[in-house]
């Protein structure tokens, strides 16, 4: 075993900053401080105007930097093959949305577009997404219900009736737009940290459980109208049940087929992913079939299957969304915009993490502002990051964002020519992609088990965000679980416990003292640890923990038998005492105190009030307060609110064996020997 041996003097933080600390500099105030700030904003040149597009345009940062031979292939294989699978799901999570399935296609063809020149992300895919378009379809069904009794044969009133509906969606899209914008504006990209990883996972997964049950409907050809406000899963299965003698034997048929073939083909690319070089297209060999055999067998006219119907070719003219209906769509605008951002910086910080590079929270809330803003100006409605394509685009081996031009082009194609050939696509099989476009959601239960094992309070909270989000709404369901998270963070800094730390026999090294370690308590001294801050919210459980382990509530008076006031100069502080090598007694009157504040990240005024009462305390009780290891800010807060009042500079040290050292030093029942200190 190696041996370490250094020899130096005893530091106070004062002695520290004397002998290598920089002199501080004035503290200073807000105005100045704003004024640097917009001296360093405003200063112009080549390199900063540089710098502030590639920031803001990252393509033009990575596509300069592009390796063709190493990376074009896979981006176009991957381009492509997501291209295929957005076809589907996008008409599909137009069906969620109550819209027509041609505004699904529009929505996964300018977004992909335009999160590759705004996107930090290589490996995220834009366009329709499953709880965004549930949320949003709710939001449809509310201001433009369908009464299920109406026949609308009149194309007239039928296209006024879609107009509204896909004004709606257009308009939720345009503000939530502009809420991420203005979400960039400010910086909130930060917030995504209060997004932790077992609350997003329970929100994908419950609000999977929403989307599958919202979809029974179209499985089972039952014309059912969409609940809306609490309990809607509830609301929806007792509709079910209720009206199931009426399911559509045709539809039902349909549904079990499309269902039997794709849950397969799902397995099959999920379990040989790296022995295929493209995955199955199972969604879009389901449509061409699906959309055949109903064409040649009329199954719309003989047996009143639910079709999809005319899909014009071409793109809509741009036009400005229904900006008189913001108002009545903001409280909904904003909870959704919270949820799509959640999902997609969740996704995109997944895969960036797994290849080894940084994305930027706050360019993603610009890429997924722009992409919502400018898409809804052509009918668009909301769409964020897919949790589907976006893992079928990293298994196929795309590198970068370029691959959204390629799904770009593919939806394109279809928008211009085959869309209008798949007018007798069965909405049943679009429900089935939708419910299969889930899977990964619901096979995130399998890491519970590792979840409770790693940590109970993360296992709590992702049941927690699960159970809100089922039972209550996806919306407030998600603010649930945020809540129910940072709260278990306040709780654990509120409980977190005091340890009376020893000596491990000839080292330098402290740790808490049980009855199996060797650490041993040095007579007469107190070192305590306190591995939270102390801030208003823990003040009473910390004062409670100190009191009790010093046992300041058991000295009424001070003691008679102190012995002489020690006062600690320059000269006492460089020379140095040892450490004994045998084991110390640990029943002598506690003297002094020391408490390592290495552990405390920041004081408030409270917490800082509260020490200048336990110093106090410790003082009348003839028990001196010493603190160790503090941080700058720690120090700052303390000396701002008037701690130094009550405690001497040169009872602050640099650690807490120098404390120890010290107090040894000057203890009379401690035996002195060689006086160094050995660390």
């Amino acid at each position: 075993m190696s041996n370490l041996a250094l020899y130096r003097g005893i530091y106070t933080e004062e002695r520290f900053q004397q002998v290598y600390g920089a002199p501080q500099e004035p503290e200073s105030s807000l105005a100045r401080l704003l004024k640097d700030r917009l001296n360093r904003g405003c200063q112009c040149s080549r390199a900063a105007a540089l710098h502030f597009l590639q920031g803001r345009l990252p393509i033009a940062s990575w596509l300069p930097r592009y390796q063709p031979k190493k990376w074009l292939l896979g981006d176009v294989v991957a381009g492509l093959t997501v291209g295929i699978v957005h076809i589907p799901q996008g008409m599909a999570f137009a069906l969620l949305t109550s819209v027509a399935p041609i505004y699904g296609l529009y929505t996964s063809f300018f977004p992909a577009l335009l999160y590759m020149v705004f996107g930090t992300g290589r490996h995220v895919s834009t366009g329709t997404f499953a709880v965004v378009s549930l949320m949003t379809g709710s939001v449809v069904e509310r201001l433009v219900p369908v009464s299920l009794q109406s026949n609308i044969t009149d194309p007239a009133e039928a296209a006024l009736l879609e107009g509204q509906r896909i004004g709606i969606a257009a308009a939720m899209a345009f503000l939530m737009g502009l809420l991420m914008i203005g979400m960039f504006t400010f910086h909130l990209g930060f917030l995504s940290t209060y997004l932790s990883e077992p609350v997003v996972k329970a929100f994908t997964s419950g609000a999977a459980l929403h989307v599958v049950v919202s979809q029974l409907q179209s499985l089972l050809g039952l014309p059912l109208s969409r609940p809306d406000g609490w309990f809607t899963i509830f609301k929806t299965l007792a509709s079910v049940v209720e009206a199931f003698p009426l399911t559509n034997i045709a539809e039902l048929l349909i549904s079990g087929l499309c269902l039997a073939v794709l849950v397969p083909i799902k397995e099959i690319n999920n379990r040989y992913r790296s022995r295929m070089w493209v995955p199955i297209p199972g969604e879009i060999i389901m449509v061409l079939l699906a959309t055949g055999v109903c064409f040649a067998s009329s199954l719309n006219t003989h047996y009143n299957v639910q079709i999809v119907g005319h899909l014009p070719a071409g793109f809509p003219q741009p036009q400005l969304p229904a900006l008189h209906l913001l108002p009545q769509v903001l409280g909904d605008t904003v909870a959704l915009t919270f949820v799509a951002y959640a999902i997609s910086v969740s996704l995109a910080m997944i895969y960036a993490e797994k290849h080894h590079y940084i994305i930027d929270p706050n360019q993603e809330l610009l890429a997924h502002g722009v992409s919502n803003l400018v898409s809804s100006l052509f009918t668009c409605f909301p769409n964020s990051a897919t949790l589907a394509t976006t893992n079928i685009l990293e298994s196929a081996g795309g590198y970068t964002q370029l691959s959204g031009l390629f799904t770009s082009a593919v939806v394109l194609v279809v928008l211009m020519w085959i869309g209008p050939l798949f007018y007798y696509l069965p909405k049943a099989v679009l429900a089935c992609i939708n419910v299969t476009s889930l899977r990964q959601m619901f096979l995130q239960f399998q890491d519970l088990p590792e979840l409770w094992r790693i940590s109970h309070v993360d296992f709590a909270a992702w049941v927690v965000t699960w159970l809100s989000v089922v039972v209550i709404n996806v919306d407030l369901g998600l603010a649930v679980g945020v809540v129910f998270s940072m709260m278990t963070v306040v709780c654990r800094t509120q409980r977190a416990k005091c340890s009376v730390l020893g000596r491990a026999a000839d080292t330098e090294i402290y740790r808490p003292v049980n009855n199996n370690s060797k650490c041993f308590e040095i007579p007469g001294v107190k070192i305590l640890s306190y591995q939270a801050p102390i801030y208003y919210g823990n003040r009473s459980f910390f004062r409670d923990a100190l009191s009790h382990l010093v046992g300041l509530e058991k000295k009424q008076e001070p003691c008679e038998d102190q012995g002489p006031d020690i006062k600690m100069h320059v000269s006492t502080v460089e020379s140095s005492i040892s450490i004994l090598d045998k084991k110390l007694r640990s029943d002598a009157a506690v003297q002094a105190v020391v408490l390592d504040c290495s552990g405390v990240t920041f004081v408030d005024s409270a917490g800082a009030r509260l020490l200048i009462q336990v110093c106090v305390e410790c003082q009348k009780a003839g028990v001196q307060m010493h603190l160790a290891a503090c941080n700058e800010n720690v120090l700052r807060t303390l000396s701002f609110c008037g701690l130094m009042h009550h405690l001497h500079p040169q009872q602050i040290f640099v650690t807490v064996h120098d404390a120890a050292s010290y107090l040894q030093q000057t203890t009379e029942i401690v035996e002195q020997k060689d006086p160094t200190i050995w660390v």
